[in-house]
């Protein structure tokens, strides 16, 4: 072979990218999601003075309030005010998710109660406008996830994307951003980025619901996967599916399009959105749940995919229904929380099943009341808006019982059907 021949394979294999390399850390604290509690993270709350500009507030005001839990703030370095008052009179203050130091105390709280870590969530808006303030918040959560030793993840969640003129071609550029400049997978010091069968993980939540404005076929979805698993450089990733409850039997909250299967086959992990769809004041919910997860599991086994329950604590959308659907307002604690024990019997319930991981909905989701993180019991007070409250126990209550779940899950404790009890 003359030289010249040599190097013009050479740069032919070069420019092809025979010779491309990933740009993700081979080595992670956390090879797989089997065995760990993760949780998902909004990070999306501001504050008037916090630097981002925000002219959504967090919490709202009296008259038209986002949220239906208070978080506790007693732990935080920097809080604001807000139109509220609480039962003294005083102003109840909120935080803002754009300081670093309310991100730090999140992870923080995650090491101290055996909380594994948690998803990232990246809405569509955010990542096709390279949203400044959310970048910040995604920065500064992955250097305190290395600080702490906890496993994160980005979650593609494909709410915004409109029903024509959009599709994913701008969550593979954010991707590309988020590899190259923020290094999501190759954060510096401890390694941490979530990796299952020894690849980075990816979500995208919200394929297979049938009140979104977007055709699932049509936005290119089979593209992205491809692209997450397959790119020499950006690619060689496992991927995870958020999907409906009833993604398996494609009736009741899911899209009748067996294309879902399609989509789902081509993943790693299948995550089924279980929210406001099992409830403690139905009759036997807890057996529904139980035998929809163990069919579900037989059907991930079926097809070599790997299966993860979403568990949730309760539900209220109270305060963020009186305006939104006005039609169709929901009561406080719609979905009660029973101190714990609604919570515990879906995480009880999953792993009898033989769930080997798990998703909580969510870690400091306050606008549907589903937040695990520390909450008041002296929330704000007034005629206009209510909150739930919890129910006399301590704020870290729920951040405790995810912590024996994890142990439970990992067989360091033996599983309890009945709610632990905490030695005071």
């Amino acid at each position: 072979m003359t030289n010249k021949l040599f190097l013009i394979i050479f740069l032919s294999l070069f420019f092809t990218g025979a010779f491309a390399q990933s740009k993700h850390s081979k080595t992670t604290l956390y090879p797989s999601y089997k065995g760990l509690v993760m949780a998902g993270y909004q990070g999306w709350f501001r504050a008037e003075g916090d630097g981002t500009n925000a002219k959504r507030f967090a919490y709202g005001n009296e008259e038209r309030s986002g949220i239906d839990m208070w978080p506790d703030v007693t732990e935080y370095e920097k809080t604001y005010p807000t139109p509220f008052k609480l039962k003294n009179g005083e102003p109840a203050r909120f935080f803002s998710s754009h300081d670093k130091s309310t991100i730090d105390l999140h992870f923080k709280w995650m090491k101290d109660y055996g909380v594994d870590g948690v998803f990232m969530q990246r809405f569509f808006g955010n990542a096709k406008g390279r949203d400044s303030a959310s970048l910040t918040i995604l920065k500064n959560a992955f250097e305190v996830a290395s600080k702490y030793g906890r496993a994160i993840a980005v979650m593609y969640d494909l709410s915004g994307l409109k029903g024509s003129g959009e599709d994913c071609s701008a969550l593979i550029a954010d991707w590309k951003y988020l590899v190259d400049n923020l290094k999501v997978t190759n954060q510096p010091g401890q390694k941490t980025y979530l990796h299952h069968n020894g690849k980075p993980l990816v979500t995208i939540w919200g394929v297979g619901f049938p009140d979104r404005p977007y055709n699932s076929r049509n936005i290119g979805l089979e593209r992205l996967i491809d692209f997450l698993k397959n790119d020499p450089v950006y690619g060689g990733c496992s991927v995870m599916l958020g999907v409906p409850t009833a993604w398996r039997t494609l009736n009741a909250d899911c899209l009748s399009d067996p294309y879902l299967h399609t989509l789902i086959k081509q993943a790693d992990i299948v995550l089924p959105w279980t929210v406001q769809r099992y409830s403690p004041l139905l009759h036997n919910d807890m057996d529904r749940f139980r035998d929809n997860t163990i069919d579900d599991l037989n059907w991930c086994r079926q097809n070599n995919i790997d299966y993860v329950p979403c568990v949730y604590p309760g539900f209220s959308w109270h305060n963020l229904s009186r305006y939104e659907f006005p039609d169709d307002v929901k009561p406080v604690g719609s979905i009660p929380r029973q101190g714990g024990r609604f919570y515990w019997q879906m995480i009880s319930t999953a792993l009898t099943a033989g769930a080997s991981m798990l998703y909580v909905a969510m870690f400091d989701e306050v606008n549907e009341g589903t937040a695990i993180f520390k909450g008041t019991d002296n929330p704000p007070v007034n005629s206009v808006t209510s909150f739930i409250n919890m129910d006399g126990l301590p704020s870290d209550h729920y951040l405790w019982l995810t912590g024996e779940a994890a142990k439970m899950l990992r067989n360091e404790k033996p599983l309890s059907f009945k709610m632990p009890l905490r030695n005071k």
